[in-house]
């Protein structure tokens, strides 16, 4: 379920004490590589304070809210490399219940970097690539696999992009791609990048 921070209390504190100072939950994403050198390194000093002060049960409490919460949390968990939360940034990826979430999802697995969180990514490619229908984060998603697969040398994402595989076939297929035109480089190069964002903001901790 779903929780609004206007229905429950301890939320709403959460949300005023990490979320919306300064419109953080804007600035989590690729919005962030554009930011100038004073802006980004002011977000990266109070992300990585926040990080090491919120505690397990208010990052779980975040998780329960929409997508505001939710990825401010994603990156708190990346940025304090809190590891026990894998299961559940895969669990919601992988459910897709809110939007504009996928890439600080991505950023979190793709910033651990073992062969459990290509599993979880490589398992929400399994099924959503078979939905063409349902735009949700599929590029960003194997933007995170080719990422881990290029540390690990798992080759997860192969099977997927092999000729007449599934991400060229859901390429072909759905209706806001172009088939000649493979969005994977541009998004493995973002999650590249914030991947770094993420590692300098939790060496400097």
């Amino acid at each position: 379920m779903i929780r609004d921070p206007r229905d429950d209390a301890e939320l709403l504190a959460l949300v005023r004490r990490y979320v919306t100072p300064e419109r953080r939950y804007l600035k989590l994403g690729g919005s962030l590589l554009r930011m100038p050198s004073p802006a980004s390194d002011r977000l990266m000093r109070d992300l990585r304070e926040d990080a090491g002060l919120i505690t397990p049960s208010e990052i779980a409490k975040l998780l329960e809210g929409s997508w505001r919460e939710r990825r401010t949390a994603a990156w708190l968990v990346a940025v304090s490399r809190r590891t026990e939360f894998r299961e559940d940034v895969g669990r919601l990826l992988m459910a897709s219940e809110v939007c504009c979430v996928g890439v600080a999802y991505s950023v979190t697995l793709a910033s651990f970097g073992t062969a459990r969180d290509a599993d979880l990514l490589a398992a929400y490619l399994d099924r959503y690539l078979r939905r063409p229908d349902l735009p949700y984060d599929q590029t960003v998603v194997m933007g995170a696999l080719q990422f881990i697969d290029l540390n690990l040398g798992g080759g997860q994402a192969d099977r997927f992009r092999e000729p007449g595989g599934l991400w060229q076939q859901w390429l072909q297929d759905a209706p806001h791609t172009q088939a000649a035109w493979d969005p994977a480089p541009s998004n493995l190069s973002l999650i590249r990048r914030l991947c770094a964002f993420v590692d300098e903001c939790a060496e400097a901790r």
